[in-house]
């Protein structure tokens, strides 16, 4: 890809109101914004190329669903997300909310992460086990 290209797309996306675009493959990850706080610059237009995160596929979590219900990634009452990509959270911290009835039940963190990735949308309905979250362990 040309770094015009990727210009050129993030423009797009900021014209479009979307902050952050991330694309994943094997080895391979490319985070396009215009808020690159996390990510090393190319250049100093927005567009991040991402390294590959610190941790090693053995050592990467993934937060399964406890419970079928439907998966919220804020509060009904709030409209900021409990855990966005990129935030750091505490072993126990709330990640998302399962939705069962009127029933509210968090999801947390098994250990001190960093969110790396959200596998569902906001208010998908999701069955036992169905992966939510992607952390990357903190060494603390």
């Amino acid at each position: 890809m040309q770094i015009d290209f990727l210009q050129e797309l993030s423009a797009s996306l900021a014209g479009a109101g979307i902050g952050l675009l991330e694309l994943r493959g094997p080895g391979v990850l490319l985070r396009l914004g215009c808020d690159a706080s996390h990510a090393a610059p190319a250049r100093e237009s927005g567009v991040a190329i991402a390294v590959p995160s610190r941790a090693s596929a053995s050592t990467a979590l993934t937060v399964n669903a406890p419970s079928a219900g439907v998966f919220l990634h804020a509060h009904p009452m709030r409209s900021s997300p409990l855990a966005p990509i990129g935030a750091q959270v505490r072993a126990g911290a709330p990640i998302g909310l399962l939705q069962i009835g009127a029933l509210l039940l968090p999801v947390c963190a098994p250990r001190a992460a960093v969110v790396t990735g959200l596998r569902v949308a906001d208010g998908t309905l999701v069955g036992f086990g169905t992966p939510l979250v992607d952390l990357d362990p903190l060494d603390l």
